[in-house]
């Protein structure tokens, strides 16, 4: 039974690092106060209800809410249902920390080494502690089956900051819990909204080969208020974050999660603080929850998450204005400035004068890195002015589409990276490496005509007829045609829509994958999914095009469709030892940390089965275990250890078993 609850039960890191969410009024306005939003989110049963006897766990239906409020039996209040659970009765989370840890945060620099702080140090700047957890209601997964909770702990820093106060360094120190915390399957990080979007850029920079969902979130009114959009804010980030693996660094505000390097703050007063001007929302939530998948970034390459931990703070932005000066650019760009952010006009303009390029050509060749954006919120630099061709040849970098806070949080990352020289440095300015720009090549018309929908149809039914042993393609097989209308007999003919053509194949598509995946058959698996997905843009095969349709419709991408028991093609070639459609998969972005309806991961199936190669790629990759796997890891080492299993235990060891506590 426990197994089961565990199964249905995401872990979900809060990191609070302060801003208006959980500010209160002081004698000089909105101040943070130590611990009230952790007080705050325990009294609310939307956030907190450890014993499912609330009135939103039983307001599902009319009989339950009837047998619910006439057997209340006076544990909870059925105006506010939240339970009267003590803090030291509340279950505990793991959770690591570069900074001593408080009860319900980071204690402060007086409290170190004190055994109050609640945390003992066992690293070099290490620290951890069992924190009091919350747990929401269960609710319906959404685009599924069955029902989840999350159970999530609060890493609250101390002092709490306002966000105008943030630095670099703070920067450092989110990526460096994520890291440490690591176990947890997704996190969520409060912050201040004025520099929320820097921090998101940063993140989504510093958090290299990132596998899990990292969502920041706050609110322009606190949750101390009645009237407030911190709930909403809080309660969605916590619901995605907890229900999705959507392996990147998001903001999410307004009922909107972006790609967070693709993020400004647009308003000082609105609700709709944030927005995306040159990339489409990854997930709407309205009366549905609507993931954008297709624009979902995908791990693809085999190397384990890490967190990078500098960032150069030589850098700087400056914005042209007509009549900006050379003398003014020339003492802007000082000796120790290695980067410099420059807003310039319309689509990547600039003065014409002599002396203000020279001034910036002779920056660009003493090794600063100038990389040109445009003032406007909308749009990209091109070539297409002479003023804008002329910024290129004095050396300056065109930025694309990035957001001012997302090309200085990249020129500061990658200046920070010693290994790259500037020339590196300055291709790499061009080139999306967290989907932070749009690129240049343009994607594959898709041209399908029915023909081709058809052709691609009976391409998968041949398919389908050589993994289930029937007999050869060539044979009387049924096939679907389209006649010839010109004939004198022609009837009418079978017309479909572009979405009907998708739907049919986005049945078939995964149905095949799955059954490829068991087989270890690479021939099917690339008709599936057609090329990786970094050279997606080069394929115009039509069945390619028509997979990326059928992609589109399914959660997570084609690469990570679920059968019954919610099982993905990832899973079936581990279990099954298949370690060439393992790398494969992994190779078109399947996610490794994605767990089957019995909270199982791929890494756990392989290793139950003894795959130690399909074991070693996965652990590369980022593979660990679950909490659920560990649960029946620890059983199965007790038999390998009375039967004496010694190459069992071998590849439990190898796949990173931790004994529970």
């Amino acid at each position: 039974m426990k197994v089961t609850r565990a199964a249905s039960t995401s872990r979900v890191l809060m990191i609070y690092t302060g801003g208006t969410i959980g500010m209160l009024f002081g004698q000089q306005g909105l101040t943070t106060e130590p611990s009230f939003l952790t007080a705050t989110l325990r009294s609310q049963n939307r956030f907190h209800d450890p014993l499912q006897d609330s009135l939103f766990s039983h307001s599902g239906s009319v009989q339950g809410y009837r047998q619910w409020s006439s057997g209340n039996s006076g544990r909870s209040s059925p105006l506010t249902g939240v339970a009267d659970v003590s803090s030291s009765q509340l279950p505990t989370l793991l959770v690591r920390s570069s900074r001593p840890i408080g009860r319900t945060g980071l204690s402060s620099d007086r409290d170190q080494g004190s055994s109050a702080a609640g945390g003992v140090q066992v690293a070099d700047n290490v620290y951890e502690a069992h924190l009091p957890s919350l747990v929401t209601p269960r609710s319906a997964v959404p685009g599924g089956t069955g029902s989840k909770r999350i159970r999530y702990a609060v890493l609250e820093w101390d002092p709490l900051l306002d966000s105008s106060n943030v630095e670099m360094s703070d920067w450092i120190r989110i990526a460096t819990e994520i890291e440490l915390n690591y176990m947890f399957d997704a996190f969520v990080i409060l912050h201040g909204t004025d520099t929320m979007a820097y921090s998101a850029s940063a993140l989504s920079f510093l958090l290299e080969d990132l596998g899990k969902t990292v969502i920041l979130t706050g609110a322009q009114i606190p949750l101390s208020q009645l009237r407030n959009d911190a709930t909403d804010n809080l309660m969605g980030a916590l619901t995605i974050a907890g229900h999705y693996i959507i392996p990147e660094v998001c903001l999410y505000f307004n009922h909107m999660l972006f790609r967070g390097n693709r993020v400004s703050k647009m308003s000082s007063y609105d609700l709709n603080a944030f927005d995306s001007p040159n990339f489409p929302p990854l997930v709407k939530v309205g009366i549905d929850i609507v993931v954008n998948w297709k624009d979902v970034i995908r791990q693809t390459s085999l190397r384990r998450f890490k967190a990078h931990k500098k960032m150069n703070s030589h850098v700087a932005t400056l914005r042209l204005f007509p009549g900006i000066t050379a003398a003014t650019v020339s003492a802007f760009l000082t000796p120790s400035t290695k980067g410099v952010v420059l807003e310039t006009f319309g689509a990547g303009n600039a003065p014409q004068r002599s002396d203000l390029m020279n001034v910036l050509r002779q920056a660009c060749d003493s090794g600063v890195v100038v990389v040109a954006i445009s003032q406007c919120s909308k749009g990209s630099v091109s070539d297409a002015y002479e003023t804008g061709r002329t910024l290129l040849q004095a050396g300056v970098v065109p930025g694309g589409d990035m957001t001012p806070e997302c090309a200085l949080s990249k020129l500061s990352y990658l200046l920070s990276k010693s290994e790259l020289s500037v020339s590196e440095v300055r291709n790499l300015m061009g080139v999306p490496l967290r989907g932070e720009l749009t690129s240049l090549v343009p994607p594959a018309a898709n041209n399908l005509t029915v023909e081709k929908n058809l052709e691609s149809i009976n391409g998968l039914l041949s398919h389908f007829s050589r993994l289930s042993k029937l007999p050869p393609p060539h044979a009387n097989l049924p096939k679907i045609i389209i006649q010839d209308e010109t004939a004198p007999d022609a009837a009418a003919p079978w017309s479909w829509t572009a979405a009907e053509s998708a739907s049919t194949e986005a049945a078939l598509y995964p149905m095949l994958l799955h059954l490829a995946a068991s087989r270890n058959d690479i021939e099917s698996i690339q008709f599936c999914l057609g090329k990786p997905e970094n050279s997606v843009h080069t394929n115009t095969d039509s069945n390619a095009l028509n997979s990326l349709e059928a992609a589109s419709m399914v959660a997570g991408g084609l690469v990570n469709c679920t059968e019954g028991s919610g099982r993905t093609p990832l899973h079936t070639a581990a279990l099954n030892g298949h370690l060439d459609s393992v790398n494969l998969l992994l190779n078109f972005g399947a996610l490794v940390h994605q767990r089957d309806a019995l909270g199982h991961t791929c890494l756990y199936y392989a290793a139950r089965q003894g795959h130690s190669e399909v074991v070693n790629v996965l652990i590369k990759m980022g593979g660990a275990f679950s909490f659920v796997d560990n649960v029946f890891a620890a059983v199965a080492i007790e038999n390998a250890l009375k039967s004496g299993d010694t190459m069992s235990l071998d590849v439990w060891k190898s796949a990173g078993y931790v004994a529970l506590t």
